[in-house]
């Protein structure tokens, strides 16, 4: 029997293990897609206790705790943090098979150099010794990103948003990680979401646009543009949530199409219409994404607050999205060709969160690598959301490798709230080098050292870096 995480924990063979360890383990991270708060960085936060670093914000441990059953005044509520802690500690024996469970032991062990099994026995011990280390500075926001081997961090960042942490975070020469805003104009799409007019308003402010139409709309998402580019921006992130993507309109149309959710604030508006605006914005977008040098980011397959009564009480992005079942291979299909018959197809990564897209994404992209300068036009990103577990990724890895070329793939991301997040990395890392080292050994692959080692530092740190240009 192996011993619970131990050093070759999911590495099953001698060539993973040398791999793992020789290479992948010591290599830096480029995290291109997460949601941590700049301001935290650029304030370099402390934090008072570990309820407030694990759990808080954190959706993933919050729909956890209520599939254990767990009341709501203990995880979103007004219960206190060690009684939030004693709850998270009390369900995790539960969690076998649950990403959750490696993750959390992980970061435990990793950033407070405790072995203790998370548990209601050892919640205690564990209490006070995380508590213990968050009182060093070690454990600032800052100092935990930099042990953490972090070289470059793209948070997501809307059009309307100051960036004023990342100017203060650019002049900062006491911090030598980069941290980049990547632009997510979700909200400028939203046309049939309650508030839009109200944020297309921020937007002309801000912008200093008077938007009064899709010509104007486009003018000033291009002026936020070149203030993302003055900041380094690098990437563009859009979620294309459950609706039929691609609807073709003439100007006139869909001027008309604007005018009307202005004045209906986003209330009646049809699926089609939707369609339209959010096509047209999308093609236009991915051209000014091409001329910049940005990578567009395209995530689909999910079904977004699911629970009316909860999404009420607490908002978006706390536990109550699924994945959705519903085709966007066909609608992504057209986009990517509309902007590619114009020369202005970006590169692009596609992710989806239902994993039956596997396959169906990794072919897609390979009607599109056409750039022809040694670099993938449009590849599959990595195991994302409800996919980022053990099996989720060693599927989507072997779907790639299967129908593209794995060794142009681009690694891990955290897409977290979290700065404790980061082991998420190594934990794909190890499942990397595992899933190559058993192709070797079981004859599939040469067992070349020079070759092997290339393809996980490539896949790791190198094609992330060449691909975003960092």
């Amino acid at each position: 029997m192996k011993e619970f995480m131990d050093k070759d924990f999911l590495l099953e063979t001698e060539t993973a293990q040398a791999l793992y360890h020789n290479y992948a383990a010591k290599l830096p991270i480029i995290d291109y897609h997460c949601h941590v708060p700049p301001k935290d960085i650029a304030e370099d936060k402390v934090y008072n206790n570990i309820t407030e670093l694990w759990l808080g914000g954190d959706h993933y441990k919050w729909r956890a705790m209520r599939c254990c059953g767990v009341d709501e005044e203990f995880i979103t509520g007004s219960a206190s943090d060690y009684d939030k802690f004693k709850a998270w500690c009390k369900v995790m024996p539960k969690l076998i098979g649950n990403p959750l469970y490696h993750w959390s032991h992980l970061e435990l062990r990793r950033y407070f150099d405790c072995d203790l099994i998370i548990s209601e026995d050892n919640c205690d011990a564990i209490w006070e010794i995380c508590n213990e280390k968050l009182r060093d500075p070690s454990m600032s926001v800052r100092n935990i990103i930099k042990n953490s081997g972090v070289e470059t961090i793209c948070t997501t960042d809307d059009p309307i948003d100051t960036l004023e942490w990342h100017k203060m975070l650019r002049d900062d020469p006491s911090f030598p990680v980069r941290v980049l805003p990547a632009f997510r104009p979700d909200k400028a799409f939203a046309v049939d979401k309650p508030g839009f007019a109200g944020y297309i308003a921020k937007l002309s402010e801000v912008s200093g646009v008077n938007i009064v139409d899709i010509d104007s709309l486009k003018l000033a998402l291009m002026q936020r543009l070149d203030l993302f580019c003055e900041l380094g921006c690098k990437t563009a992130d859009h979620g294309l949530d459950g609706y039929t993507l691609f609807a073709e309109a003439s100007n006139h149309e869909l001027t008309e199409i604007f005018k009307k959710a202005i004045a209906s604030d986003g209330n009646g508006m049809s699926a089609e219409e939707t369609a339209k605006i959010r096509t047209e914005l999308l093609a236009f977008l991915a051209a000014q994404y091409k001329c910049r040098g940005f990578v567009m980011q395209l995530h689909f397959g999910v079904l977004r607050n699911q629970n009316a009564r909860m999404f009420k009480k607490l908002g978006p992005d706390a536990g109550f999205d699924t994945i959705g079942n519903y085709d966007m291979i066909t609608p992504v299909s057209r986009l990517l060709d509309k902007a590619e018959a114009d020369g202005k197809l970006p590169r692009t990564i596609l992710y989806s969160i239902n994993p039956g897209d596997n396959a169906a994404v990794a072919a897609l992209c390979g009607c599109f690598e056409t750039s022809g300068d040694g670099k993938p036009l449009v590849m599959q990103g990595s195991a994302w959301w409800f996919n980022d577990n053990l099996e989720g990724m060693r599927r989507q890895m072997t779907d790639l490798a299967n129908l593209s070329s794995f060794g142009n793939f681009l690694g891990m991301l955290t897409d977290s709230r979290s700065f404790i997040s980061y082991t998420r990395h190594e934990y794909f890392r190890r499942i990397l080098c595992d899933l190559i080292g058993k192709w070797v050994e079981n004859g599939e692959y040469p067992c070349d050292v020079d070759t092997l080692a290339e393809l996980v530092v490539d896949i790791c740190y190198n094609n992330t870096k060449s691909y975003f240009g960092f």
